[in-house]
């Protein structure tokens, strides 16, 4: 069931982050910027609240520090990369479309190794779970973008300068 997820969630960035890359303007909408502390606070809040909602008992406790450190790893991935392009947003000439496609493909296969890392880490807690964890647990990665997986609807709702590069 994770395979299949996670395959589907490559095929649907792949022609998402396609076109997303087609459509993307050269420069990037003004609005507010989350500093690192803030991406930090969220991403320890999003993964409290997935633990959370899983209600583990004491032997699905043993496989959770897997998961965490994937989903950490995730974001901290995601976050260099944000940090890499405003670095280089202010000093590199505009890209050209091809430049772009090129960019979201290598930063889709650093996304997809790292969501099997995920899916492998979380493979053994997931097989643990009765079916109401394994729904919530669905639904949780879902309603987080994944955890680390596109952009979350927090940063959505607050106008991300981030938005003209698919993550």
């Amino acid at each position: 069931m994770i395979k299949k997820t996670v395959t589907a969630a490559v095929v649907a960035l792949t022609l998402g982050g396609a076109g997303l890359a087609l459509a993307q303007q050269q420069t990037a909408p003004q609005g507010p910027r989350f500093n690192a502390e803030d991406v930090a606070a969220m991403t320890d809040a999003r993964i409290a609240g997935l633990k959370a909602g899983l209600k583990l008992n004491a032997e699905q406790e043993k496989n959770w520090p897997a998961v965490e450190t994937a989903l950490r790893d995730l974001a901290k991935q995601r976050a260099d990369r944000r940090q890499s392009r405003r670095n280089s947003g202010d000093a590199a000439p505009a890209r050209d479309a091809i430049a772009r496609l090129r960019d979201g493909a290598s930063d889709m296969n650093m996304r997809a190794d790292s969501l099997k890392k995920l899916a492998d880490a979380a493979d053994p807690l997931y097989k643990s779970l009765d079916d109401g964890q394994k729904r919530r647990f669905g639904m949780l990665l879902r309603m987080n973008g994944g955890m680390g997986g596109g952009r979350h609807h927090w940063q959505r709702r607050a106008g991300n300068a981030d938005a003209s590069h698919p993550a």
